[in-house]
């Protein structure tokens, strides 16, 4: 019997890539996490995986590489925040461009078999005239986060061309779930919650009408697991029906999204009824970079088999559940 594959899960001391990790595990597979820890947290780093605390800019990725020869790399490591991308863009695009280059110089030269690519369909897109929005959408970013998620799409379908590395994107809309971070600048469900665990008033960037396609993390895990193991035949035959199957970048790249928008009122409203409590909501200015609706068609990768098992209302119960007893915990 051949050993199980090795893969590298890049961020996966992170929510998400935390969640990612462990779905490998569970699968059988060999599994090391790569984090610097600055956002993510040791004790998200699945029992069974092999961590290595390190920066993707970091020399010594090479040599990680070649001392494990990586069947698969899962890339979520990243600058996630719009805000601070808006702030200083010079640091977004140095973790978020040349930490990418340089996994993929490690993965050219140890022939890795396929590099699944964490994007945004929230940001790559801009604001798209057609809602859902299709891979084959323009891509016109309003955000240096934006810009250099796309400009990692960009190098990987060099690298592609010129090199032969397989790749897969996975372009996410707005993710939660259980171990999302509260704390943190991103996540408007945990920051919700954990405000109104606090009974304190919930604020709201500009009217609260902006809408985004919230997808939870479980379904976000099953889009990485098909597009994992799926073979490189059936990935360039996903097309809608009818529809030729799209060319360069598109071809490889997949919205992960339930095709619903939500705004941000109607999001603080179910979560009011999901804790049993509305202690009031405070308006703040619209915040610069910020998108003002993000809905993504994922037909494509639901042509492959995959489905959204979590409907909105069951993922934020679970959220809320999960943030509610790390508080208790952790008061």
């Amino acid at each position: 019997m051949s050993a199980p594959p090795r893969v590298l899960v890049t961020g996966g001391a992170g929510f998400i890539g935390s969640h990612v990790a462990q779905a490998y595990l569970d699968r059988g597979y060999q599994v090391w996490v790569l984090d610097n820890l600055s956002s993510g947290k040791r004790e998200n780093v699945p029992s069974g995986a092999v961590f290595v605390e390190m920066d993707i800019r970091d020399g010594a990725v090479r040599d990680l590489f070649r001392e494990v020869g990586f069947h698969w790399v899962n890339h979520h490591a990243a600058q996630i925040d719009v805000r601070a991308s808006v702030a200083d863009p010079r640091h977004d695009a140095d973790v978020n461009v040349l930490g990418l280059l340089n996994l993929l110089e490690a993965a050219r030269e140890t022939k890795t078999r396929r590099f699944l690519y964490v994007s945004s369909g929230g940001v790559v897109y801009g604001e798209p005239e057609l809602r859902p929005t299709p891979e084959t959408a323009p891509k016109l970013p309003l955000s240096p986060y934006g810009v250099s998620k796309l400009a990692g799409e960009y190098y990987l379908n060099y690298f592609k061309e010129v090199h032969g590395l397989e790749y897969v994107t996975l372009r996410y809309g707005n993710v939660y779930g259980p171990r999302q971070d509260p704390h943190g600048e991103a996540g408007v469900v945990a920051i919700f919650s954990t405000r109104l665990l606090s009974q304190s008033p919930l604020l709201i960037y500009g009217d609260g009408e902006q809408t985004r396609d919230y997808v939870y993390v479980g379904d976000v895990v099953a889009a990485n697991l098909l597009l994992s193991e799926i073979d490189k035949d059936s990935l360039c035959a996903a097309c809608r029906p009818g529809e030729p199957a799209p060319g360069g970048l598109d071809a490889w790249a997949f919205n992960v999204g339930t095709g619903v928008g939500t705004s941000v009122n109607r999001l603080a409203s179910l979560l009011e009824g999901v804790a049993g409590v509305a202690p009031g909501r405070e308006p703040r200015p619209p915040r610069a970079g910020e998108l003002r609706h993000s809905t993504l068609d994922a037909s494509r990768l639901r042509a492959l088999g995959w489905r959204c098992r979590w409907t909105l209302e069951e993922g934020l119960r679970e959220t809320f559940r999960y943030i509610a007893e790390k508080e208790r915990k952790n008061p």
